[in-house]
C-alpha cells in the first residue's frame, strides 16, 4: 500500500531542510527523500544574508549557525607574491533596534544544513537518503511518486527541491528561461593547508591576475586550515579537472602554495555561472522551490538565501490549507510572490557578477541583505490605511524588530517583537492604540493568533498590524471593522 503523507519533498538541501523543519513545528506530515547517501559536503552557498538570518531565528537554528559562522574577512588582493591592498567587499553596517542581523555571515552550506538537519531531527523529523523519486501522476486528490526503493508515496503535495537539474520540473514539462552568465568554467572546492603559508586567515586572498585565471582563497570559519577554492579559467573550451591532485597543482601554479601546502582536498566541483528562472513554481499540487525553480550566478551571496526563502514562504501556506481549513487558493500565492522577488534577485546576481568580470568594483550594499524585498503587489497585502508617508510601513512589508516587553497574551518570553513573532502563529500587533478582544466567535484560538500591544513606535507608526508567520505584515488598517476578520478567514484563522 502507498505510504501516506500530507507532503513530500524531493530533495535534502537548504530548501528541503528549512521547508520539512517549518511543517513539522507546525505537526504536518512531510517525507523528505535525498538521492544521496548523506548532507552535502561542501562550502558552496557560504553566506547567510541578514533576512535569512531572521528566518533562521524563527525557525529556533540562529544560535547554532551563530555559533558556526562568522564575518566576512577583508578582501585581500594579490599580484604573484605580492600583496596589492585590502578592502571590504561587503559594507558593513550596523546593529539596529530594527535589524538585529545587519550584515550577511560567512558559514559553509554543509554546515547549515547540519545544524537544520539536527534540529529537524529533534522536532521528529527525518531524511531518506539514497532515496530518489523516480516517477510521479497526480490523481484526484493527491500526488503518487514512486521512489528508487521501490516505495510508493501518496502525497497531497509535492515539493521540489532537488536542485537545478530537477527530476521533478522535467518530469512536469515545465521549462526554464534563462542565459549563460559567463561562458568560462569555474571550480569551487573545499581544502586543507598547512599552517605557516603566506595565506593567512585574516583575509579573502584574490590573485585576479593569475595565469589561465583568476583564483580565490576565502577561510571557512569552524578551523584553522579550512579554506574554500574559487578559480576561474581564461579559456572558455577549458575542461575543469576536480581531482585532488588537479587542485593541488592549480593552487601552486596560480598563488604562491606549493602542492605540499594543501594537506587535502575535502570536495570540489565544477560550474558554469547561469541565471535562469522556471517559468512557473506551481503545476497543480507541485511546488518549486530553491534552484528547481531558479539558479543564479554565487557572485552576490543570493541564491541559498532566495531558495530558504521559498521553502519559509510557503512553509505556512501549506501548514494553513492542510490544517486550519484556508482555501486552496491561498496556496496560489506562493508564486505570485515568490516569482517575481527571484526574477529580481537573479538580476542582482547577474548584475554583480559581469561586473566583477569587469574588473569595476563590486562592493556589496544594502540590495544583496534582502531586508528591503516586499511583497506589496500581492494579493495578501491589504492596506486599509490612508493618508500614509512615502516612507511608512505598508502591508507587504518586513515586520521591523523592537524592544518589546509590554502586554500581550499567549507564551511569551523575551525582550524583542521577534522573540514575539516566533513561532507558526500570526501576531496581532497593536501600536498605540487597542487591539480587538480574542474570542471564538469572533478570531481564532490564541495559538494562531498571539495578540501584543506596544506604546507608539516610530518604525510602525500607530494602527492594527498583521504579522504573517513569515514575518511581513499581511494586513494593516485603523480598526479591525476595517475587514481584519475577513482577511483572517481568507488565510485559514476563524
Amino acid at each position: 500500500m502507498p505510504t501516506p503523507t500530507d507532503v513530500l519533498i524531493a530533495g535534502a538541501g537548504p530548501t528541503g531542510l528549512v521547508l520539512a523543519l517549518d511543517l513539522a513545528r507546525r505537526g504536518v506530515r512531510a517525507v523528505l527523500v535525498e538521492k544521496a547517501d548523506r548532507l552535502f559536503p561542501g562550502s558552496r552557498g557560504k553566506g547567510l544574508q541578514p533576512r535569512s538570518q531572521e528566518v533562521l531565528d524563527d525557525l529556533g537554528v540562529l544560535p547554532g549557525i551563530l555559533a558556526s559562522g562568522s564575518r566576512y574577512p577583508r578582501m585581500l588582493a594579490w599580484e604573484g607574491t605580492e600583496r596589492q591592498g585590502e578592502w571590504d567587499m561587503i559594507e558593513p553596517a550596523e546593529p539596529t533596534e530594527q535589524v538585529p542581523y545587519a550584515n550577511p555571515l560567512l558559514i559553509p552550506q554543509s554546515r547549515t544544513q547540519e545544524v537544520l538537519y539536527e534540529r529537524l531531527l529533534e522536532l521528529g523529523g527525518a531524511v531518506r537518503f539514497g532515496t530518489a523519486l523516480t516517477s510521479l501522476r497526480e490523481t484526484a486528490d493527491g500526488i503518487e511518486a514512486e521512489l528508487s526503493t521501490g516505495e510508493t508515496v501518496r502525497a497531497a503535495y509535492l515539493v521540489a527541491a532537488d536542485g537545478g537539474r530537477s527530476t521533478v520540473r522535467r518530469a512536469l514539462g515545465i521549462g526554464m528561461t534563462g542565459e549563460t552568465v559567463d561562458p568560462h568554467p569555474m571550480l569551487v572546492a573545499d581544502v586543507r593547508l598547512a599552517p605557516g603559508t603566506p595565506v593567512d586567515r585574516r583575509n579573502w586572498h584574490i590573485w585576479p591576475k593569475a595565469e589561465d585565471g583568476g583564483v580565490a582563497l576565502c577561510p571557512m570559519p569552524g578551523g584553522d586550515d579550512h579554506f574554500q577554492v574559487m578559480a576561474g579559467y581564461t579559456d572558455p573550451h577549458a575542461t575543469v579537472d576536480t581531482t585532488p591532485e588537479a587542485v593541488r597543482r592549480l593552487l601552486a601554479d596560480r598563488t604562491p602554495l606549493t602542492e605540499a601546502d594543501v594537506t587535502e582536498v575535502l570536495w570540489a566541483s565544477d560550474f558554469l555561472a547561469r541565471a535562469a528562472l522556471a517559468d512557473r513554481f506551481r503545476q497543480g499540487r507541485v511546488f518549486l522551490a530553491g534552484d528547481a525553480a531558479h539558479v543564479h550566478s554565487p557572485a552576490g551571496g543570493q541564491g541559498l538565501n532566495t531558495s530558504v526563502q521559498d521553502a519559509y514562504n510557503l512553509g505556512w501556506k501549506l501548514g494553513q490549507v492542510l490544517l486550519h481549513g484556508a482555501p486552496e487558493a491561498l496556496l496560489d500565492t506562493y508564486e505570485e510572490e515568490r516569482l517575481p522577488i527571484a526574477a529580481d534577485v537573479l538580476g542582482i546576481s547577474t548584475r554583480i557578477h559581469r561586473a566583477s568580470a569587469r574588473g569595476e568594483n563590486t562592493q556589496r550594499g544594502a540590495e544583496v541583505r534582502q531586508l528591503d524585498l516586499d511583497y506589496r503587489e500581492s494579493s495578501l497585502a491589504v492596506e486599509t490605511r490612508t493618508g500614509l508617508a512615502d516612507d511608512a510601513l505598508r502591508a507587504g512589508d518586513r515586520a521591523p524588530d523592537g524592544p518589546y516587553d509590554g502586554a500581550h497574551d499567549g507564551p511569551y518570553d523575551g525582550g524583542r517583537l521577534f522573540d514575539a513573532f516566533r513561532g507558526p502563529h500570526f501576531t496581532l500587533l497593536a501600536v498605540g492604540t487597542e487591539a480587538p478582544a480574542v474570542t471564538p466567535a469572533t478570531s481564532p484560538a490564541p495559538a494562531r493568533l498571539r495578540t501584543v500591544h506596544l506604546d507608539a513606535y516610530e518604525p510602525y507608526g500607530t494602527g492594527l498590524f498583521l504579522i504573517r508567520p513569515d514575518g511581513y505584515v499581511g494586513w494593516a488598517g485603523e480598526s479591525a471593522s476595517a475587514g481584519l476578520t475577513s482577511y483572517l478567514a481568507g488565510v485559514g484563522v476563524r
